[in-house]
C-alpha cells in the first residue's frame, strides 16, 4: 500500500467513525424532545371522534407496536441502524403511512433549486466584488467593504424577516409564503413558472446577499495580500492593463475561496433551513420544522442524516483533493516533519 492509499484509508476510517457517532446522536437526540408522538396522534384522532375509551387504548397499542416504540431503546436503535444500512428511513409518524424517503424526495428538489443557484451566484459576484474593491481602493473599496461587512454579519433568517416585512407587508410586491399560489397545480405553463419565480425571489435574495457579503470580505483580504506581490508590480511596470492584472490577482487569490465553495455546496442541504421556515418554502427546512413540532422522529432523523452525509462527503472529497495536490499533507499525516 503506497503513501496516498494509506492517506485515503486513514481519512476513510476517521469519516466512518464520525458518521457512526453522528448516526447515534441522530437517533438519541430527537427522543429527548418531551412528549410521545403516539400520544399526539391518538389525541388528534380523539378530537375528531375517531377513537374513544377501549378503542382509543387499542389504537394507542397498535401504533406503539407499528412504530416499534414498545420495544427497549437499544432494540429500536439496532432496528434503526439495520434500516439505515438498507437506505430505509422508516415511516413518518405525522404523515402515516407516508414513507420518509418519499417526503424527503418531494422536498429536496425545492431546497436544491433555492440554495444551489444562491451559492453559485453569491460566490461569483462576491469574489468579483472583493477583488475589484481591493484593486480599485478609494471610495469604491470603502463602500463595498462596509456593505459586504454588514450583509456578511447578518444571519440568513434575520435578512429573510426584513425582506419579508419590506416587500410583502410594507410594500406588497412579492408573496409572503409558499412555493406557488395555494390552489395551483404544478405544471410547465408560463403563468405557473412566473408564479414560482415570484415566490422564489425573496428567499433567494435573503441567501444570495449574505453570501455575496461573506465572499467579498474574504476575497478582498486575499486580493490585498496579492497586490503586494512582486508579480503585480512587475506587470504594472510593463504597462499591463488593469483587466489582466485583476484577472491574475483573482486566479491566485481564489484557491481558499474554492475550498469555501466546495464546503458550501456540501452543506447545501442543511444550509439556511430557517430561511425556508420564514417563507414557508416547501423545502427540507419546512419539512423538518413540521416534523419537530409533531415529534416525528423518523423524518427528523432522515433529514439530519442526509445533512450529515452531505457535509461528511464534501469534507472527505476536499481532504482527498488536498492530499492529492499537496504531498506535505500526506507527510504530516505520517508524522513526518
Amino acid at each position: 500500500m503506497n503513501t496516498f492509499q494509506r492517506y485515503i484509508l486513514n481519512k476513510l476510517l476517521w469519516y466512518l467513525a464520525a458518521f457512526l457517532l453522528a448516526a447515534s446522536l441522530n437517533f438519541f437526540l430527537p427522543r429527548l424532545i418531551p412528549g410521545n408522538p403516539v400520544d399526539a396522534i391518538v389525541a388528534k384522532m380523539a378530537q375528531g371522534g375517531a377513537a374513544e375509551g377501549e378503542a382509543r387504548r387499542r389504537t394507542y397499542e397498535t401504533y406503539m407496536k407499528e412504530f416499534g416504540l414498545d420495544k427497549p431503546l437499544l432494540v429500536q436503535f439496532g432496528t434503526y441502524l439495520a434500516n439505515l444500512a438498507r437506505g430505509d428511513l422508516g415511516t413518518s409518524f405525522g404523515n402515516y403511512p407516508a414513507k420518509v424517503n418519499d417526503l424527503i424526495a418531494a422536498s429536496l428538489p425545492w431546497t436544491i433549486a433555492l440554495q444551489l443557484p444562491a451559492i453559485l451566484v453569491g460566490w461569483i459576484l462576491g469574489n468579483l466584488l472583493g477583488v475589484l474593491a481591493a484593486y480599485k481602493g478609494g471610495a469604491f473599496d470603502r463602500w463595498a467593504f462596509v456593505g459586504s461587512l454588514v450583509f456578511s454579519n447578518l444571519p440568513y433568517y434575520c435578512l429573510a424577516v426584513l425582506l419579508l416585512y419590506l416587500f410583502s407587508v410594507a410594500i406588497p410586491i412579492f408573496p409572503s409564503f409558499g412555493g406557488y399560489n395555494p390552489g395551483s397545480t404544478p405544471n410547465l405553463s408560463l403563468s405557473f413558472i412566473l408564479d414560482v419565480l415570484r415566490h422564489y425571489t425573496l428567499p433567494f435574495l435573503s441567501l444570495v446577499l449574505v453570501l455575496i457579503g461573506g465572499q467579498a470580505v474574504g476575497m478582498r483580504s486575499m486580493a490585498i495580500y496579492e497586490l503586494s506581490a512582486d508579480y503585480v508590480s512587475y506587470m504594472r511596470s510593463l504597462g499591463v492593463g488593469d483587466r489582466r492584472i485583476v484577472g491574475s490577482i483573482f486566479r491566485n487569490a481564489m484557491l481558499p475561496q474554492i475550498t469555501g465553495l466546495a464546503l458550501a455546496i456540501g452543506s447545501l442541504v442543511g444550509g439556511a433551513l430557517l430561511t425556508e421556515v420564514v417563507f414557508s418554502y416547501p423545502g427540507l427546512g419546512s419539512t423538518l420544522f413540521t416534523a419537530i413540532r409533531q415529534n416525528d422522529y423518523p423524518v427528523i432523523q432522515g433529514i439530519t442524516i442526509l445533512v450529515t452525509v452531505a457535509v461528511l462527503t464534501a469534507n472527505f472529497l476536499i481532504d482527498i483533493g488536498y492530499g492529492l495536490i499537496d504531498p506535505r499533507i500526506r507527510s504530516a499525516q505520517r508524522g513526518e516533519r
